[in-house]
């Protein structure tokens, strides 16, 4: 048995859908004693899972006990459903059906067609709620899995009409125990907010990406962290991402068609740059894309211009990176936020990081002192 838990969400919870996700939600219940056990219809997946502490495996009480027997014997508090979007909806129907009392979540990434799907397919409606917690890794499978995936993320609950108190009582439970920042929205709300900030910066990543497929080798030798940055979501696995965009088409393309005008009226512009006019529309689009980075909320939900940066040059050799940081906390300064960039060819890596304005100043001056070199 597992040991007394400190969580909102008491268990027993059955987690079907060992991939990154549902894996990471195991882990990140056990870590707090909460009785967890893991589904997978892949063998191998559930026993990786479980291997790794995010869950005993049902198939194995299965395999002892028989099918309802062990249903009986877990009788779930709380079923998660992790699995693809394209069977969301059906293993939904099945977990309120095989597990009369217990509440059932699922975490996909779009949620009105599931719920249209999941209320067509006549469940109990009101022990479910859709969940999304915005959260993920390039990596997938549950090697990838970690028990703070979810961690000062959002998770967004989608309640509707149906829905009982207590199966939004327990959802928001689940969410917070792993550290998450519950947001509420509808379903179609959801998409379409998702769509602009999740679905459409993989696909314009994507597109980006594939223009380098053919690009020689010593051309992206003078790639910088821009491209690094603009291109990293496209390593994401192709095929959860044909069924998240063939589930959440709608929205997706009605934001391409506005992403389509703005290229329509760049290309028009700089067909002839030199035009009356023309090196004002390119600073307005590129102002207007200023404006909407301005917008994206920092650290503690402000701005990110609100901070200052710095940019420290670190010795590519191991230990170089965690001894900065070491000496950041020495002098008292609190880091708001870092990234990374290695020089091309250079055994030198640039660590910028970013503090409060009034801060700034002291913290070059102190690690300065240190032996640190600060690119100015």
């Amino acid at each position: 048995m597992a040991e007394t838990s400190s969580a909102t969400v008491s268990g027993p919870v059955l987690v079907i859908g060992a991939g990154l996700l549902g894996s990471s939600i195991g882990l990140g219940l056990a870590a707090q004693g909460v009785e967890t056990w893991v589904s997978d219809i892949s063998p191998t997946t559930e026993a990786v899972s479980a291997d790794i502490g995010a869950g005993r495996s049902l198939a194995l009480l299965t395999e002892r006990m028989g099918e309802q027997a062990a249903r009986a014997d877990i009788d779930p508090q709380l079923v998660v459903v992790a699995t693809p979007p394209d069977v969301t909806a059906r293993t939904v129907v099945d977990a309120l059906k095989d597990y009369p009392g217990a509440v059932v979540v699922d975490i996909a990434s779009v949620k009105e067609p599931i719920l249209d799907a999941v209320r067509a397919g006549g469940a109990d409606l009101s022990r479910y709620v859709g969940t999304h917690p915005m959260s993920g890794r390039e990596k997938s499978g549950p090697v990838a899995a970690r028990g703070e995936l979810f961690m000062s993320r959002p998770w967004v609950i989608c309640e509707h009409d149906d829905v009982a108190g207590e199966t939004v009582r327990l959802a928001r439970g689940l969410a917070t125990d792993l550290g998450s920042n519950v947001a509420y929205m509808n379903a179609r709300e959801h998409d379409e907010t998702v769509a602009l900030v999740s679905h459409v910066p993989q696909v314009m990543s994507s597109l980006l990406a594939s223009r380098l497929r053919d690009t020689p080798l010593e051309s992206l030798s003078l790639a910088g962290q821009g491209l690094r940055d603009t291109t990293r979501i496209a390593a994401s696995d192709a095929g959860l991402w044909v069924q998240i965009l063939s589930s959440n088409a709608r929205p997706v393309v009605e934001t391409l068609y506005e992403v389509r005008r703005d290229i329509n009226r760049l290309i028009a512009t700089l067909e002839n740059p030199t035009a009356d006019g023309a090196r004002l529309d390119i600073a307005e689009l590129m102002t207007q894309g200023n404006d909407g980075v301005a917008r994206i909320p920092g650290k503690h939900g402000g701005s990110p211009k609100a901070f200052a940066t710095l940019t420290v040059l670190v010795d590519d050799t191991p230990g170089q990176v965690a001894k900065l940081l070491a000496e950041i906390e020495e002098i008292g300064v609190n880091l708001e936020d870092m990234r990374m960039e290695h020089s091309q060819g250079q055994p030198v890596g640039m660590v910028e990081v970013s503090v409060i304005p009034n801060a700034r100043e002291e913290l070059v001056s102190e690690l300065t002192d240190r032996g640190w070199k600060i690119a100015e």
